[in-house]
């Protein structure tokens, strides 16, 4: 019988991210223990799901750790934080569903100080050149979360193979976050779309 406290969180995550409203009874039988253990392990629902929300929150804590993002190139340690969070997409998920969390001011504080360092990424990386600049970087962190987030469900839900999430969401995310060479060009500036020599002239220009 499943007793260790993880092992049930991650469990009541599972329920919890796609049903917030789940009874304690559900939670049990998914996590494999009766309804009379999981209270020995949380006295009744609002510790158990500040509990989950705390798990969440130090994993992606922990993810932010291993992809070392306050160092080096952004767009790299970006990458690196993706391996590191998608593991825990579903835990991710939660936290992106449950607003209930966010009255516990240690869990706030907490989040704060992550989605923080998220965001100083974000900066770096469009101080480097490389994300772009006219997306603001706290914009670029809360997408970045929820797309993980969205992960979490995908999975869940057998949308999107876990095999392939990491990518996934490195191509979906970097596809419009990274600056392109032409961005800043006025529309304006573009040839007629008929005009395919004069397209390739100016394409070919330095």
């Amino acid at each position: 019988m499943a007793t260790d406290r993880d092992t049930v969180l991650e469990a009541a995550v599972g329920v919890l991210s796609r049903r917030p409203t789940a009874h304690l009874d559900e939670i049990a039988r998914a996590a494999g223990i009766s309804r009379a253990t999981l209270h020995r392990l949380f006295p009744g629902r609002e510790a158990l799901i500040r509990e989950v929300g705390m798990l969440g929150l130090r994993r992606f804590a922990a993810a932010l750790d291993t992809a070392g993002v306050e160092h080096g190139d952004a767009e790299a340690a970006l990458r690196r934080l993706v391996d590191a969070a998608v593991p825990d997409a579903a835990l991710c998920a939660f936290l992106a569903g449950e607003n209930q969390l966010y009255e516990n001011d240690d869990i706030n504080d907490l989040w704060e100080l992550q989605i923080a360092r998220l965001h100083a990424l974000f900066l770096r990386g469009q101080q480097q050149g490389a994300f772009r600049i006219e997306l603001s970087a706290a914009w670029l962190s809360e997408a970045f979360f929820d797309l993980v987030a969205g992960v979490g469900w995908s999975i869940q839900d057998g949308r999107l193979a876990p095999r392939d999430a990491a990518f996934s969401l490195t191509e979906l995310f970097l596809g419009g976050a990274l600056r392109r060479p032409d961005a800043a060009a006025p529309a304006t500036d573009l040839p007629p779309a008929h005009s395919t020599s004069a397209h390739s002239q100016d394409t070919d220009t330095p």
